[in-house]
């Protein structure tokens, strides 16, 4: 009798054989928005999930009510939002105009991301267009940073444009908010492991997106597992949240399957490193702007921590990189006086 073959960490690539139809969908990078990698705007639940969620970081605020009927969008309906910002992304390097309105393919969305093109897939991308319709976000969240106190949604409206007789969609409009589209003009996006869509667990993608948001290049990030929970929105017991993360790294230190990054649980620390493949990567690309080549060491964190006791150091990272206008002779110095001057200004953190 043949033994049951063993459950990989990693979903299966779904289509690895790319046909014409989705040529140009294979060319667009994954891309996300920073606000969104940097907080918990979507649900770690795999179930629907009605319950109202807030957040507080430093100055920023959240409060998300979930959409009446289907609950608050979660990570899974994430992959919707970064398919459209990578092709967005794509057709604005290419010097095309970009705009809020986006017609797209849901078959291609599908295959790109890693799904299954089934009757059931349609319906739950139906579904996921719903969540991020009506989930509703009142934050002071922009893509600079700090702004007024406004309600968002992630898209603000869908349209099926063509529907087969079974029902099966078959191409959908989508407006995106106006935030969403502003990341994408000023460059406040990050790059995406294209494996992030074979990460079979929604904690896996959160620390995914933590490690490239606040790890990047660095030798080294390290977050206390108190501050981790917050970071992810995780509604977990502090116990069983350990349990979580703990079985995510042994298995990353298994299987090798959480892309671009290693993780490592050392007592109530998680500690992240770059992979020297994710490095090279990166060595190989050319700069796009200043926050590609101005970077700070682990020591120069440390010191604007203490510069501004109480604030997030990298939300006070993101309002320096959009501050200065030139690379600064001495990244660390430079960033560590902004943040001593941020706090003499507006004290601690509320």
């Amino acid at each position: 009798m043949a033994r049951p073959r063993k459950r990989t960490a990693l979903l299966p690539e779904r289509h690895t054989e790319p046909d014409l139809f989705v040529c140009d969908i294979l060319d667009a990078t994954p891309k996300s928005d920073r606000a969104s990698m940097e907080h918990p705007l979507f649900s770690l639940s795999v179930k629907k999930d009605m319950a109202a969620f807030q957040y507080e970081q430093g100055n920023v605020k959240v409060k998300i009510t979930p959409a009446a009927e289907e609950g608050r969008a979660n990570v899974f309906d994430r992959d919707i939002l970064i398919y459209v910002l990578s092709q967005l992304m794509a057709a604005k390097n290419d010097g095309q105009e970009i705009g809020r309105r986006v017609q797209i393919s849901a078959h291609d969305l599908l295959k790109a991301t890693n799904r299954h093109t089934t009757g059931q897939a349609y319906a739950t991308l139906r579904r996921a267009l719903t969540r991020l319709q009506f989930t509703q976000i009142e934050t002071n969240i922009h893509d600079h940073g700090i702004g007024e106190w406004r309600s968002i949604s992630f898209i603000t409206d869908a349209r099926i444009v063509k529907e087969d007789s079974t029902g099966r969609l078959l191409s959908v409009e989508l407006e995106m908010g106006d935030w969403l589209v502003k990341a994408i003009e000023n460059k406040n996006v990050l790059t995406l492991h294209r494996a992030y869509f074979q990460l079979r667990k929604p904690l896996e993608r959160r620390l995914y997106e933590l490690a490239r948001k606040h790890c990047g290049k660095q030798e080294v990030w390290r977050i206390g597992l108190d501050k981790l929970q917050h970071k992810t929105g995780s509604t977990s017991t502090s116990k069983e949240f350990k349990r979580l993360v703990k079985t995510i790294c042994k298995a990353d230190e298994a299987q090798s399957h959480m892309p671009d990054y290693r993780f490592r649980l050392l007592h109530d620390i998680l500690e992240i490193t770059p992979k020297p493949e994710f490095l090279e990567v990166y060595a190989e690309q050319p700069a796009s702007g200043l926050s590609d080549t101005v970077r700070i060491s682990s020591d120069g964190y440390e010191k604007a921590r203490e510069a501004a006791p109480s604030w997030d150091v990298y939300f006070l990272e993101q309002e320096w990189r959009m501050w200065m206008s030139e690379s600064p002779r001495h990244a660390d110095g430079a960033f560590v006086g902004f943040c001593r001057k941020w706090y003499e200004r507006k004290g601690k953190a509320p």
